[in-house]
């Protein structure tokens, strides 16, 4: 740890007579961060979007539960695939899956969208399907997606008066690597950093993260973690559970217990821990091992939060 930080230290120093406008070797045949591979939502916004999928809905699906799917930092959509299988297969609610604005095309776009535009696709969904008349939507959110949910319902983005319920996965308010906050003194000198990805995910999630993207992630979970511990009113009506896995390399466990304090009104809040060391623990398709407990357990959690609708 002393090695890094006189590293990190000695980067800094560097930072203000050099800055890194290296690209990362990016091979366009598999990797996100290229121009040639997009995530499937941009082409086919029908097969994702709800509301592009069903613009005119009848009096019966205006009232079935809907859900809209919120992925994490450098992720797409695919990391929820799973989830919106089941929720299709079961027949029991609608779903729509969210890209993050400057996600799922190329490093440039990864590179300059700010957290406000990731988070902009999740607003217009909600607004968009509130307005077609659908009166029972739900929010689930993993990772960074869940900071990004918190802070529309804080700030009073979104007019809540068809929201029911918000399910957070691995939220990420502390990340695990706390040399994050340390990005705007370091990342210019280092221009990105390359992210280790299992065998099936490839052109799923970005390999490549621009430090200016790393401070966008570093800003929104600092401006969520002072909401919370100021506290949060969370709308009566709408209910709030956490799903926090007890081991993870991404999103530090004391995110649950932050929201447990920063959540001011409690009718209708749960933490959950998980007995699992994975980040996103609902997302198994693409990982290298993938175990019949994890399994199991995914099962089980995707059963309870339709259960809840």
């Amino acid at each position: 740890m002393k090695h890094l930080i006189y590293i990190l230290l000695v980067c800094s120093a560097l930072t203000a007579c050099k800055k890194s406008d290296k690209l990362p070797p990016i091979d366009n045949a598999i990797d996100l961060d290229g121009t040639t591979i997009n995530d499937s939502s941009i082409n086919h916004p029908e097969n994702f979007l709800l509301s592009v999928a069903n613009p005119t809905p009848s009096l019966l699906e205006k009232s079935t539960p809907v859900i809209i799917a919120v992925h994490g930092f450098s992720a797409t959509t695919f990391e929820w695939l799973e989830f919106k299988n089941f929720v299709k297969a079961k027949s029991k609610a609608l779903i729509s899956v969210v890209l993050l604005g400057g996600h799922g095309r190329d490093y440039a776009d990864f590179k300059k969208a700010t957290w406000e535009e990731w988070q902009a696709p999740i607003l217009q969904e909600y607004l968009t399907l509130r307005e077609l008349g659908y009166t029972n939507i739900s929010f689930i959110g993993s990772s960074t997606g869940c900071p990004l949910i918190l802070e529309a319902l804080s700030t009073n983005k979104l007019n809540t008066d068809v929201l029911k319920n918000v399910y957070f996965i691995d939220p990420i308010i502390v990340p695990s690597n706390k040399t994050l906050s340390l990005v705007s003194a370091v990342g210019p000198a280092l221009g990105y950093s390359e992210s280790t990805m299992e065998l099936g995910e490839n052109g799923f999630w970005y390999k490549y993260r621009p430090y200016q993207a790393l401070e966008q992630l570093n800003d929104i979970t600092q401006i969520m973690r002072k909401k919370l511990e100021n506290g949060i009113h969370i709308p009566d009506h709408v209910s709030l559970t956490v799903y926090k896995a007890k081991k993870d390399g991404s999103a530090d466990p004391i995110s649950a217990a932050l929201f447990y304090q920063g959540i001011t009104n409690k009718q209708k809040f749960n933490v959950k821990i998980i007995n699992s060391d994975l980040h996103v623990f609902t997302r198994l398709k693409g990982r290298n091992v993938i175990t019949p407990e994890a399994i199991q357990l995914q099962n089980d959690v995707f059963n309870e939060i339709l259960s809840t609708l």
